[in-house]
């Protein structure tokens, strides 16, 4: 999960960088994504795991792993690259802003996918632990408070106007119904 979540920033970052005249993230604002995200990662060794995925020993397959990585990056980095259009040409942010929400995007989508991608289940038809759920519940809701916190400057973080929250529900929906349907067909097609 991490590994395509981080290629998937990286590969966002150094594509926004040929086209932006500042840096889209800021290392201590990149420090703080990856600080956040594996908060709800930690908490996958007490998850709820789908029985057919423990009723006999796998082998790691890093032909498999590479694939994952790869595909499920690639969606992220399209979801990003919709956060960068919304913020450049629909709220005409400043790069403090552009920075605030394509972090607060970046945090929140990268806890979310967790629980899609945990499960070669449709992901509402497998539960997952109390912990899972209660980290990522508690990452976003720390994301989403964090440019209007007291400690939002020292992060170069600036309050976010309504219409962005509006934006960052439609792209979230998007990005997890998009890698709910990119499962299905990267489990059809690949390996079982």
């Amino acid at each position: 999960m991490a590994t395509s979540a981080n290629f998937g920033n990286m590969f966002s970052m150094a594509g926004a960088s040929l086209f932006l005249p500042f840096l889209p993230l800021l290392p201590k604002q990149i420090l703080l994504t990856n600080l956040l995200t594996d908060i709800p990662e930690m908490t996958i060794a007490t998850d709820s795991v789908d029985p057919e995925l423990i009723d006999q020993p796998r082998r790691w397959d890093i032909a498999f792993i590479r694939k994952f990585m790869l595909t499920f990056g690639l969606v992220s980095s399209v979801f990003d690259y919709l956060t960068f259009g919304a913020l450049l040409f629909i709220l005409q942010a400043s790069p403090e802003q552009f920075r605030t929400g394509w972090f607060v995007e970046s945090v929140i989508s990268a806890s979310a996918i967790v629980l899609v991608i945990r499960t070669r289940r449709p992901f509402f038809t497998s539960k997952p632990g109390r912990y899972l759920i209660l980290a990522t519940l508690a990452v976003a809701g720390t994301t989403l408070l964090l440019p209007y916190a007291p400690i939002a400057a020292p992060f170069g973080l600036t309050p976010m106007p309504q219409s962005f929250l509006l934006i960052l529900a439609a792209i979230l929906a998007g990005y997890v119904l998009s890698a709910e349907l990119v499962k299905r067909r990267f489990y059809a097609i690949g390996r079982n």
